[in-house]
C-alpha cells in the first residue's frame, strides 16, 4: 500500500504547502521586475516588438503599485493590493494629465516620469524604515 504525502526535501526537513508558496514569491517578484524592465526598455529605445505594448503596460501598472504597496506596509494584504492598484492608475493618470497640461507629453517622458516617481516613493519608504530601526550600540 502506498501512502500519499509530501516528498522529503534534500535537507530532510519537510516543507508545508504554505512554505513552498513563500519560496516561490521571490521568484515571481524577480520575473515581474524583469518583465517590467524589459517593457520599459523596449518603450525607451522604441523597438517594434510584439510584446512591447503588454510589457510596457505591465511596467506602468506594476512599478507604481509596488511602490505604493511598500508604503502601505501596515494594511491587510487584500486592502493593500486594492489600494496600490488604484494608486497606480491614479499616478499614471496624474502624470499623463500634468505632462499634457504642460505640453511636454511623450511616451518616453511618461515612462521616465513613472519610473522616477516610483523610485522616489521606494527610496522614501526605505529611508523611513531605516529611521525607525533602533540604533545598535557598539560593544566596547
Amino acid at each position: 500500500m502506498q501512502t500519499i504525502g509530501m516528498k522529503p526535501s534534500p535537507s530532510g526537513i519537510e516543507q508545508s504547502p504554505q512554505t513552498q508558496g513563500r519560496d516561490l514569491l521571490p521568484l515571481l517578484a524577480g520575473a515581474a521586475v524583469a518583465v517590467g524592465g524589459v517593457g520599459a526598455a523596449l518603450a525607451l529605445i522604441d523597438v517594434d516588438a510584439p510584446l512591447r505594448g503588454p510589457f510596457t503596460l505591465f511596467f506602468l501598472l506594476a512599478a507604481p503599485a509596488a511602490a505604493i504597496g511598500a508604503a502601505l506596509h501596515g494594511l491587510e494584504p487584500a486592502g493593500r493590493v486594492i489600494a496600490s492598484a488604484a494608486g497606480a492608475v491614479a499616478v499614471n493618470l496624474l502624470i499623463a494629465e500634468a505632462m499634457i497640461a504642460l505640453h511636454v507629453w511623450s511616451v518616453r517622458g511618461g515612462i521616465v516620469a513613472v519610473a522616477a516617481l516610483s523610485c522616489l516613493v521606494l527610496l522614501l519608504v526605505a529611508v523611513r524604515r531605516l529611521r525607525r530601526r533602533p540604533a545598535r550600540r557598539r560593544a566596547s
